[in-house]
Formats: C-alpha cells, structure tokens, sequence
C-alpha cells in the first residue's frame, strides 16, 4: 500500500481586511468579497466609499485608528438591494384574549467590496474642503455680528 503524498488544494486567502464602521455596525471586510448591510440610499452599479475605517492590516503591517484611520477609504460597488429573511413578532398577553402576530423584514444592500486603501489624495480634497467651509463660516459669523440683538438695547 502506497500513500498519495498529494496536498489538498486550499484557495488562496487574502491578508488584506479592514474593519468599517456603517449601518450602526462594525464589519469585517475583505477584497472581492460581498456582504450585506442596511439599506443604502445608491443607485444599483454604483461605487461608494467608507471612510470610518477602524483598522486595515494589508498583510505588512497593522494600523489602528484612534477611533478612526485618517485618509483611510473602503471602495465598495452595490451590487443589489434585497430583503432579509422573515422574522415573525407575538405578542400575548395571557388570560386577556389578546394576541398580535407582525411580520418583519429588513431591508438589505449586498455590497462588494473593491479596493481597500490608505491614500494622500484623499488628504489634499479634504484640505481644499475644509478652506471652503472655514469660508462660508465666517462670512455667517460676520453677518450675525451687524445686527444689534434685543438685549443689547436700552429700555427707556
């Protein structure tokens, strides 16, 4: 009798994950993989990203966010807007008569998951956005000033 001196075949696992935070949730996500989360408000095809990332090991290192990651980005396409399975609620209450049976179901996106990075360019838009905030916030301040309030005024 003769073994096989053969390995089995395992496919090859990514070392890449992150873990986002969305829906109310904390997710663990991998490249080229789809998950389910809440309903999101996008058109079918279309690419979101997540920017409260948690952690991102890319298989090199391990960075941790304080709560989140700064110029970290999870790219993820909709693929598909489902429903949850069927949850069934009863309500009795006992020596009343009185019972209430609801169904439920949870309104799903499958999502899947593109790219998962750590990049500057995102650092440059968020500069040239925050310019135009500060901006805006100040001529708001400025026209608030002019105008005399009614506790300012003297009572005669």
């Amino acid at each position: 009798m003769s073994a096989k001196a053969s390995s089995p075949k395992i496919p090859q696992k990514s070392d890449t994950y992150a873990i986002v935070e969305t829906s109310g949730s904390q997710f663990w996500l991998e490249p080229n993989r789809y998950l389910d989360l809440n309903r999101i408000d996008a058109d079918i095809d279309q690419i979101i990203t997540l920017e409260k990332v948690l952690l991102i090991n890319d298989g090199k290192d391990i960075k941790l966010g304080k709560p989140y990651i700064k110029d970290a980005r999870v790219e993820l396409k909709i693929m598909a807007h489902r429903r949850g399975p069927k949850i069934l609620v009863y309500k009795m209450r006992p020596k009343k008569k009185t019972r209430r049976k609801n169904g439920h179901r949870q309104e799903l996106t499958r999502v899947m998951v593109k790219s998962i990075s750590i990049g500057s360019k995102a650092k440059s838009e968020k500069a040239s956005a925050k310019t135009k905030t500060t901006s805006i916030k100040s001529s708001k301040t400025s026209s608030k000033k002019n105008t005399p309030s009614k506790d300012n005024e003297e009572v005669k």
